[in-house]
């Protein structure tokens, strides 16, 4: 008897453990649950998985090929530490790379593209887990950049947004910025209905930048009663 194709699953696209192992440490960085310099015990994390150390430590050297683990000489790995000008580093990157994927894209973006952004717009202007609302200010972002059609350029974006993930929650967080983060939104959404590509490119940059200024100023509060 033939196979169905549609009902054979497509294991080459479902998660391995290294994959759901990797999630589950970069949410557990991003969310605080481990904090900066906390070392990542592999036998922990296999037994909790019940897997041998091997997808561990596949999961753990992804993480930090994006600069979320370091391995340590007689520590092994731990959550990397990121001192305030290298956080300042890497903001501006991020604004250097997104403002110009939006340029790339606002000349080919179709009215799905502004009903999508909006969509996400709305969606974090109304959430109340600070959990989800960088989840949702990704969303809303890169739905400006796919009609630049630089996957690449993308891919690079969202890893040095998963650098930044922890610190965009306590920015959010500690200076009340969503509604800040929501006009500001609007603004580059507006410009680019308009279709100005200089208009919202400056305007992702200013905005990027002005979170990193936020973020700067209220992050010693947040160590110091962390």
């Amino acid at each position: 008897m033939p196979f169905r194709e549609a009902e054979v699953p497509n294991l080459g696209q479902a998660p391995t453990a290294s994959d759901i192992i990797l999630k589950f440490i970069r949410d557990s960085i991003a969310d605080g649950s481990l904090d900066e310099g906390e070392p990542i015990r592999q036998d922990d994390v296999a037994r909790m998985f019940n897997v041998s150390k091997i997808p561990v430590r596949e999961a753990l050297k992804r993480l930090e090929a994006e600069g979320l683990v370091e391995f340590q000489r007689n520590k092994g790995a731990i959550v990397t530490s990121v001192s305030e000008p290298e956080i300042a580093q890497i903001f501006e990157t991020r604004a250097i790379l997104e403002s110009n994927a939006i340029r790339l894209s606002v000349p080919h973006m179709t009215p799905e593209t502004f009903t999508d952004a909006e969509a996400f717009c709305d969606a974090f202007a109304r959430e109340t887990d600070v959990a989800q609302w960088s989840a949702l200010n990704w969303q809303f972002h890169s739905r400006l950049y796919l009609d630049a059609q630089r996957p690449f350029l993308v891919r690079t974006i969202r890893s040095v947004n998963d650098r930044l993930e922890r610190y965009l929650r306590i920015q959010l967080a500690l200076s009340h910025g969503q509604g800040t983060a929501d006009r500001e939104h609007r603004q580059i959404l507006a410009a680019c209905r308009a279709g100005d590509a200089e208009k919202a490119g400056k305007l992702a940059y200013d905005h990027i930048m002005g979170a990193c200024s936020s973020l700067l100023h209220h992050l010693p509060a947040s160590k110091a009663t962390g």
